[in-house]
C-alpha cells in the first residue's frame, strides 16, 4: 500500500479513501463491513463519511454501521484514520428546527456528540465542514473547533465544496487565533470536472491543504458506461446520464473509451490513477458497494500512465488553468 502526509500534518493516510455514502443505502451491514475489513486488508486506512449519510429517515445509519463494525474489535478502530463531516440538518422532521444545522457553535457541539456516539468512538480523526456557512464567521467556528480540539474530541479540521476564497479565509482567521486551520479540502474533482483546478487545488496548496476528490469517475461516467450499456450492462443515471444527454459530451466519454480500449486500459482505474498524478492530491474517494469493486479500486494504485495516455486524456478533457489566466491574461 502506498501513504502519503495529509497536506502539511504529519498523518500518514492511504492514496485511496474509502468513501461510505452507501453503506446503509445500498450496502447492507455486512456486506459493508466486510468492505471495509477488505479494505484493512489490503491497507487502505483512510475511511471517509458524514452525519448525514443514509439520508431521509436513516440520517446517520452510515455512521452506526462503521460504529458496529470498530466494536468487534481487532484494532479496526486504532488502524483506521477517520473521517466524517458536520453542515447538513440531521432532522427527520419536514422542517429543520432552529440550530440543528450549518456550522454555529452549538450545531457542532451537538453534532460531534452525535457523530461519536453512533461511530462508537471517542475521538474523530479529521472533521470536516461539509459545505461553507455563509451565516457564521470563521471566528466562531474555529472557537468551536478549538474547544473539541482539547477536549480530545476531534484532531484535525478539514473543508469540503469549499471555494478558494473561503479556504484562504479560513486559514486566515485560524492563523491569527495561533490554530493549524483545514488540513484538507475534499471537492468535485475528475477528468470531467476539473474546473477545481482554477481556484481551488492552488489555494489548497498554498495553505498545504491535502486535496481528496470525490466523485472520481463523475457518477460512473468516467466507467466505461457507453461500452457498458452497448453490452446491456447497468446503464447511467444521474450525473452520468444527464451529462451523457449532451452530443459533446458523449462524443468525448466515446473518444476517452475508445482510447483506453487502444492501450488496453480499463476506465475506471484510469480515471483513479489520473487522479494520482495530480499535484496536491492526496488520494481520491471511492465507493464501492461490493468487495469487487474495492478490489478494481485498489488495482488504480499499480496503474503507471504513460506520457503518451496522460497527454492523449489532457486532450480529451482539457483543463480549465489556473486563475487569472484562465479567465485573463
Amino acid at each position: 500500500m502506498k501513504y502519503t502526509q495529509l497536506g502539511r500534518t504529519g498523518l500518514k493516510v492511504s492514496r485511496l479513501v474509502v468513501g461510505t455514502m452507501n453503506f446503509g443505502p445500498q450496502t447492507d451491514e455486512p456486506t459493508s463491513h466486510g468492505i471495509l475489513d477488505a479494505a484493512l486488508d489490503a491497507g487502505l486506512n483512510f475511511v471517509d463519511t458524514a452525519n448525514v449519510y443514509g439520508w431521509g429517515e436513516n440520517k446517520g445509519r452510515t455512521e452506526e454501521i462503521i460504529g458496529t463494525w470498530f466494536a468487534q474489535g481487532g484494532g479496526r478502530r486504532e488502524k483506521t484514520v477517520l473521517a466524517t463531516k458536520v453542515y447538513g440538518s440531521m432532522s427527520r422532521r419536514s422542517e429543520t428546527w432552529p440550530n440543528e444545522d450549518r456550522l454555529s457553535a452549538l450545531n457542532i457541539r451537538r453534532a460531534v456528540d452525535a457523530s461519536l456516539k453512533r461511530l462508537r468512538t471517542d475521538y474523530i480523526d479529521l472533521y470536516q465542514f461539509h459545505h461553507i456557512d455563509r451565516r457564521t464567521p470563521f471566528e466562531e467556528i474555529w472557537q468551536a473547533v478549538d474547544v473539541l480540539i482539547q477536549q480530545g474530541k476531534i484532531l484535525y479540521a478539514g473543508s469540503s465544496n469549499f471555494p478558494g476564497y473561503k479556504i484562504a479565509q479560513a486559514n486566515e482567521t485560524a492563523a491569527r487565533r495561533g490554530m493549524v486551520g483545514l488540513v484538507s479540502e475534499q471537492c468535485l474533482y475528475n477528468l470531467a470536472e476539473r474546473r477545481a483546478e482554477m481556484e481551488v487545488l492552488p489555494a489548497a496548496q498554498e495553505y498545504g491543504l491535502g486535496v481528496i476528490p470525490w466523485s472520481p469517475l463523475h457518477g460512473g461516467l468516467l466507467g466505461g458506461v457507453i461500452k457498458k450499456e452497448a453490452q446491456g450492462g447497468r446503464r447511467a443515471s444521474g450525473r452520468s446520464a444527464d451529462a451523457l444527454a449532451s452530443t459533446a459530451v458523449r462524443a468525448q466519454v466515446q473518444a476517452y473509451e475508445d482510447l483506453l480500449d487502444k492501450h488496453g486500459l480499463e476506465p475506471g482505474e484510469t480515471a483513479l490513477a489520473w487522479l494520482l498524478t495530480r499535484p496536491g492530491v492526496t488520494g481520491p474517494i471511492v465507493g464501492p458497494r461490493t468487495v469487487e469493486q474495492l478490489d478494481s479500486a485498489l488495482r488504480a494504485l499499480e496503474l503507471e500512465l504513460s506520457d503518451e495516455v496522460l497527454t492523449a486524456l489532457d486532450e480529451i478533457f482539457p483543463g480549465t488553468g489556473p486563475s487569472p489566466e484562465a479567465f485573463a491574461w
